[in-house]
């Protein structure tokens, strides 16, 4: 494994985030978890990302129990609030009550009495935003977390929220961005305003949802136990690229990787690796082997030749449009899966 700093913080990352959303949703086993870390930790990660609503707050409770055992200090353990936890009209949302409430019981699922960063899951337009600030800032400053981080927040929230922290005498070190060689929102506006700020990006959804992998193929049926045929596990953002231009456009990218001896998930990994800003990037996985394949692409380095072919093949059915860097109220989504 390989390590980067989170963006200009002193927080050292591995390059491969283990991330459980997808192994914890509603079709995974708690078995299956702990395999995925035991997996993830052989290979040398040492970062691992949650959120309180995975599997309806199970997920935090399944990787405090898979983690149970390891030397504190040598994980970085990174978690969300935002979405709905809970039936009540303030289970939700960034206000003070909601965050100081969620970090308690996110800490009490995880088994431990802090996080490396506590990240805000979206941003929230119904709460001013120094009260989200502020209470942020308890946290760190009770202990509860060490740094702070955002998620699919605007270049201009960003910078907003930067501003605050700063007064607030507390670090923001990390973004969350959807980002892949199919989805690049965030490089016109929200990347650039990160390296402004010294932010890193931790980034999810590198393969598109699976989709990168190449096992969706234009014409054919999806394969048998994939998430595109399990009625509890599809999202819409999988949805989305399960069409026949963007799968054909994947399928060009075979050449590339045959004479290499890659995967097209390794060399979808390495293309985010190698773009400016990137600390870390999340992979999920529903097996324990696709953790050991697709670390081994932190050893990938790519050359400009390759890197302009990819651009190149995948340009037509790339989303690049900002404005899908999107801003949502608690309640605009079915967040049991997000």
């Amino acid at each position: 494994m390989n390590f980067r700093h989170l963006g200009l913080s002193g927080l050292i990352v591995s390059q491969i985030a283990y991330g459980n959303w997808l192994t914890r949703s509603s079709s995974r086993s708690e078995e299956t978890e702990v395999a995925c870390v035991r997996a993830a930790l052989d290979v040398g990660i040492t970062t691992f990302d949650t959120a309180d609503v995975y599997a309806g707050t199970h997920a935090e409770e399944s990787l405090g129990r898979a983690l149970k055992g390891e030397r504190r200090e040598g994980l970085e353990i990174l978690t969300k609030v935002f979405a709905p936890t809970g039936p009540g009209r303030n289970d939700l949302g960034l206000s003070r009550k909601h965050i100081h409430e969620s970090i308690n019981n996110s800490l009490r699922r995880l088994g431990t009495d802090h996080v490396d960063v506590y990240q805000a899951h979206r941003f929230d337009p119904s709460v001013p935003l120094e009260e989200t600030m502020e209470a942020l800032a308890d946290v760190v400053h009770a202990g509860k977390a060490h740094y702070i981080g955002v998620s699919e927040w605007t270049a201009d929230q960003i910078r907003r929220g930067h501003a605050l922290a700063r007064e607030l005498r507390i670090f923001l070190v990390s973004n969350q961005p959807q980002y892949s060689a199919l989805w690049r929102v965030p490089e016109a506006e929200v990347i650039p305003a990160c390296a402004e700020l010294g932010i890193g990006q931790v980034v999810w959804s590198p393969l598109a949802q699976g989709v990168l992998t190449g096992k969706y193929l234009p014409g054919r049926e999806w394969p048998v136990g994939s998430r595109a045929t399990d009625v509890n596990d599809g999202s819409p953002e999988l949805a989305a690229w399960l069409k026949d231009d963007v799968l054909g456009r994947v399928q060009e990218l075979q050449p590339l990787v045959a004479d290499a001896g890659l995967s097209l998930a390794q060399l979808a990994l390495a293309w985010v690796l190698q773009r400016p800003g990137v600390s870390a990037v999340v992979v999920g996985a529903s097996r324990p082997e696709q953790i050991t394949a697709n670390a081994q692409a932190v050893d990938v380095r790519l050359d400009e030749e390759v890197m302009e072919r990819i651009d190149l093949v995948l340009g037509p059915v790339v989303v690049r449009d900002p404005a899908e860097t999107r801003t949502l109220s608690p309640a605009d989504r079915d967040w049991r899966l997000a």
